[in-house]
């Protein structure tokens, strides 16, 4: 599983939009109201076609170990084993569950779990980049007045990417990898 976050703008119209007409589309003004942000927790499973979104108000430890104990608890309840491809945020590290659930809890939460980190400076490697740039263009590229739209679209969004399977197919190679990541790293 990829796990990854982004945070977006929350967005609403200073006057309402001209409605589309046959051979004109919306019409909207340049100017908009800054309703704040809110921040998108995003895992993808690449090669099942399974993702999971969930919108919070912010982006701390709490925040994650809420999004990722969802995972662990209901979404990958039977599996024996759940790995989870992360970046260096210092929120993705074990100790930000320990800081919130005590050690104890967070042991147990954390016994199937494997962290796979990708390289600093490559978390391009994480495939829930991928699902994030498509969450972007399909359903996030617009104005959205509100925490709650925002909440909506992306369930509906989801709801769909996950009914059609899309899947990733990683086209990147261990020779290619190799090349591009040794002109920055020692082996």
């Amino acid at each position: 599983m990829c796990v990854d976050e982004k945070s977006t703008q929350v967005l609403a119209h200073s006057r309402q939009p001209l409605p589309m007409k046959c051979g004109a589309p919306l019409r909207q003004d340049y100017e908009y109201v800054r309703r704040g942000t809110c921040n998108l927790f995003v895992a993808v499973e690449p090669s099942a076609g399974q993702r999971t979104v969930r919108v919070t108000e912010h982006r701390g430890k709490a925040d994650f170990v809420a999004f990722a104990r969802h995972l662990i608890e209901h979404v990958y309840r039977s599996a024996r084993c759940v790995h989870l491809v992360l970046d260096n945020l210092n929120i993705h590290m074990r100790k930000s569950f320990e800081d919130v659930l005590g050690k104890r809890a967070a042991t147990r939460l954390l016994r199937r779990v494997r962290f796979h980190y990708t390289p600093k400076h490559a978390s391009w490697l994480n495939m829930a980049e991928i699902e994030i740039g498509m969450l972007t263009c399909q359903c996030l590229a617009r104005r959205l007045p509100d925490r709650d739209a925002v909440a909506r679209e992306v369930a509906a969004w989801q709801l769909h990417r996950n009914a059609e399977r899309t899947t990733i197919r990683w086209t990147f190679t261990r020779k290619e990898a190799d090349r591009k990541l040794g002109l920055h790293y020692v082996a």
